[in-house]
C-alpha cells in the first residue's frame, strides 16, 4: 500500500468506528481485524501503519468525530508527512479543501472532564488518560519461580508483575503458551491485592468475565482452597476454562448466572465466603489508554444505568460474605459515582459494614478507598476498597 492509500484506509476504518461508538455497535479492534481479513493483499507493515494511524486519530478526538475524514485531518494538521498523503492519487485521499474543518483535538467530552473534575481528579492528570499503555503480564509462580523474558521489566511494588516492550507478540512466548504468565494490566494487579487471598479459602470472584483476576487470585492461593468465578455474560465466562487450564489452576470453578436470580443460583455460598472480589462493571474511563474509543460511546444515561447495576451487584456480593468476611469493590472508573460515592452509599445503606483502610504499594487514599491514576500511578486508572461484613 501507498502512504496515501494507508490513509485512505484509515478514513475508511475510522468512519465504521466513528458509526460503532454511536450506534453501540463493535469495538474498533475488532472493526479493524474484520477490515484487513477482508484484504489480503494489505501485509503486516501496511497493516501496523494504518492501525496506528486509525488510534493516533481517535487519540486526538476528545469528542466523537463528524466523520473518519475530519478525524485523520486533525492528524494531518500535526503531521506535515500525513498531509502530504491528501494528494487525490490512486486510491489516496482527496486533496483538503480550503474550508474544510478537522475534528477538534480534546481529552474527552466535556460534559465528561466536568463529571472527572468534580471526582477531584486534576486537569494536569488528564492527558495520561489518552497515553499509549504498557504491556504488563503476571508471572504465575504456580508454574516458574523466575522466567527470562528479553526486555521484560520488573514492576516495583509487584513480585509477579513484568512489563514487556511495546509490541511484544505475547501469544508466540514459549512462556505464556505454557501458563508461566498472563497478560495483566499492573493496575489490575495492584487492586487484586486488596483481596488479600490466601492458601485454603474460599473466594468469589462475582464479575469474574474473561478472568485475569480470578487466575490472580488462584495463583496466590498456591492450588488450595475454593475460588467461584462467576458472570451473566456467556460468551466472556467461556474464555475462563481454557485460560484456568494453561495456568493450571485446578482450584477454580466457574458459573453461569441469570441477571436478577443472582442470589438464588448461589444459595449454596450464602454467608460462607471469605472474600467475594467484585470487579463491576462502569464506565471505563480509567482504560481509554487501551480503549480511546471508549469515550466517545458514553452518555449520561449509559453511566446512570451502570451505577444502577453496580449497586445490585454490591448487594448480590453482601449476601455471600461470611460473618467477619471481605468484600472487595473494584471499578476501572474514575467518576466517583461508580467509585467512592458508590461505596459510601453502600456503607449508609448497610450498618456495621466497614471500609477497612488499605495500604497498597501504589494509589493515593479516596473516600472509604485508594484511586489508581495513570499520571500518578503509570497504570490503569481504578478505584478499590475493601468492606468488612458486621
Amino acid at each position: 500500500m501507498t502512504p496515501s492509500a494507508r490513509t485512505q484506509a484509515a478514513i475508511e476504518l475510522l468512519d465504521q468506528i466513528i458509526a460503532g461508538a454511536r450506534d453501540s455497535g463493535a469495538a474498533a479492534d475488532t472493526l479493524i481485524a474484520r477490515y484487513f481479513s477482508t484484504r489480503r493483499y494489505a501485509g503486516s507493515k501496511d497493516r501496523r501503519a494504518v492501525r496506528e494511524l486509525v488510534y493516533a486519530a481517535i487519540r486526538l478526538a476528545g469528542e466523537r468525530p463528524a466523520s473518519g475524514r475530519a478525524a485523520m485531518l486533525a492528524v494531518a494538521q500535526a503531521d506535515p508527512e500525513i498531509a502530504a498523503t491528501f494528494d487525490g492519487v490512486g486510491h489516496g485521499p482527496a486533496t483538503i479543501g480550503k474550508h474544510e474543518t478537522a475534528a477538534p483535538s480534546g481529552v474527552a467530552p466535556t460534559w465528561i472532564i466536568d463529571r472527572l473534575h468534580s471526582s477531584d481528579l486534576g486537569y494536569e492528570e488528564f492527558e495520561a488518560l489518552i497515553s499509549r499503555a504498557p504491556l504488563d503480564a503476571r508471572i504465575n509462580r504456580m508454574i516458574v519461580e523466575e522466567i527470562d523474558i528479553e526486555g521484560a521489566e520488573p514492576i516495583p511494588g509487584l513480585p509477579d508483575g513484568l512489563r514487556l516492550p511495546s509490541g511484544t507478540q505475547v501469544e508466540n512466548l514459549p512462556a505464556y503458551n505454557h501458563g508461566a504468565i498472563e497478560v495483566q494490566d499492573a493496575g489490575s494487579q495492584f487492586v487484586t491485592l486488596a483481596a488479600k487471598a490466601k492458601p485454603g479459602q474460599r473466594i468469589v470472584d462475582l464479575c469474574a468475565g474473561a478472568g485475569g483476576k480470578t487466575l490472580a487470585l488462584a495463583a496466590v492461593m498456591e492450588g488450595q482452597g475454593e475460588v467461584l468465578a462467576t458472570d451473566t455474560d456467556r460468551m466472556r465466562l467461556s474464555r475462563m476454562a481454557p485460560r484456568a487450564e494453561r495456568a493450571r489452576s485446578g482450584i477454580i470453578e466457574t458459573r453461569l448466572l441469570n441477571p436478577g436470580r443472582e442470589v438464588e443460583m448461589l444459595d449454596d455460598w450464602l454467608h460462607s465466603a471469605d472474600c467475594v472480589l467484585i470487579d463491576a462493571p462502569c464506565s471505563g474511563t480509567g482504560t481509554w489508554r487501551r480503549n480511546p474509543e471508549a469515550r466517545w460511546r458514553l452518555t449520561p444515561d449509559r453511566i446512570e444505568r451502570l451505577v444502577e447495576t453496580q449497586k445490585h451487584v454490591l448487594e448480590v456480593g453482601a449476601n455471600l460474605v461470611k460473618p467477619g468476611g471481605a468484600l472487595v469493590y473494584i471499578v476501572c472508573s474514575l467518576l466517583d459515582e461508580e467509585g467512592a460515592g458508590q461505596v459510601a452509599d453502600f456503607l449508609t445503606a448497610n450498618p456495621g459494614w466497614k471500609a477497612q483502610p488499605l495500604k497498597l504499594p501504589v494509589g493515593r487514599k479516596h473516600g472509604p478507598g485508594v484511586r489508581l491514576t495513570p499520571a500518578h500511578d503509570a497504570t490503569d486508572g481504578f478505584f478499590v476498597a475493601r468492606l468488612i461484613a458486621p
